[in-house]
């Protein structure tokens, strides 16, 4: 049976963009005299711009303001974006629930330019589509409040909606707002207690009734 409401994180659930995110934090880190420790991508999978830049500042020594830090990381960013290809199977299953009538919402814990750029760039977009940036919350993943504005905004009880996201941090925030919580990351991992672990388009497919 088909949910109520399904709720996707972005990056890396909806679209394959954690290389790029990866990539350009990594030439913003050099831009800035930092070294890039072999575990960055570990460490800052699913995490908020700011949280980020706290570590940045704290751990290596980075000396920009945030809104420098950020503009610089962007820029980066941006130009990649050319290349960003969605996630197999997953725009395929957003769409047939679309079709079925499934309200859903984009929840990403990154900031709206990349929202809308990403999404852009896949050809997700559409009059009514509902997505929630980190700009659109006072606090982001793990914290429940962007699932919570998603379902607000889809009126509909969380209690009724799947959460889907890639990342600790993303699969945190659907258990803490609620949901049943899909936890579908790029490599097989444990997720947390309380969601539901998968790992291919196939599975994503079952646990959504379709």
């Amino acid at each position: 049976m088909t949910p109520k409401a399904v709720f996707w994180d972005m990056d890396g659930t909806l679209v394959d963009s954690e290389p790029l995110h990866e990539a350009a934090l990594v030439a913003a880190m050099r831009s800035a005299g930092l070294v890039p420790p072999e575990n960055l991508h570990e460490r800052v999978l699913g995490v908020a711009a700011w949280p980020v830049y706290e570590m940045m500042r704290d751990e290596f020594g980075l000396a920009l303001p945030f809104d420098d830090w950020i503009m610089r990381k962007y820029e980066h960013y941006l130009p990649l974006v050319e290349g960003l290809k969605p996630r197999p199977g997953a725009i395929e299953i957003f769409t047939e629930l679309r079709e079925k009538g499934v309200a859903q919402a984009v929840v990403s814990n990154s900031d709206r330019m990349i929202v809308d750029a990403n999404l852009s760039m896949v050809g997700l977009i559409y009059p009514g589509m509902k997505t929630i940036s980190r700009n659109d919350v006072r606090e982001g993943k793990p914290q429940a409040e962007p699932f919570l504005r998603a379902a607000y905004l889809a009126d509909v009880d969380p209690a009724q909606a799947i959460a889907i996201d890639d990342s600790w941090p993303g699969a945190m925030a659907g258990l803490a707002a609620g949901m049943k919580t899909i936890f579908w990351p790029e490599k097989p991992m444990g997720g947390p207690p309380g969601a539901v672990v998968i790992n291919s388009a196939e599975e994503l497919r079952a646990e959504l009734g379709l």
